[in-house]
């Protein structure tokens, strides 16, 4: 096996189990702000897989495995955008139901 190849499947796997590590120990409330977050930095990841499709003469595995990865980083990116949504729509005061506005009436 070439050495370079060991050495990047090396950093591959400890980057695994750091990342592992590391999102297991962030606390719940922190967990959503952090992963807004993180979908700028994919949104950047997005960008560089599109400009990676759109350049001429490649390879046909390269045209399927950036459009597995501009599919896979869309609904990274809106998936996140709507848990976020979801997180701040619990800050909102909620409307009363037409039961509760006559049982403050009273």
């Amino acid at each position: 096996m070439n050495t370079s190849f060991l050495i990047e499947l090396t950093v591959l796997i400890l980057a695994a189990f750091l990342g592992v590590e590391v999102i297991s120990k962030v606390p719940t409330l922190l967990h959503t702000p952090l992963m807004s977050g993180t979908n700028a930095i994919h949104g950047i990841v997005l960008v560089g897989a599109i400009v990676v499709a759109g350049i001429p003469g490649q390879p046909l595995w390269l045209h399927i495995v950036t459009l597995a990865a501009v599919a896979l980083g869309t609904g990274n990116v809106v998936g996140g955008f709507v848990v976020t949504d979801r997180m701040l729509e619990m800050f909102k005061r909620r409307k009363p139901t037409p039961a509760e506005e006559a049982e403050q009436q009273k």
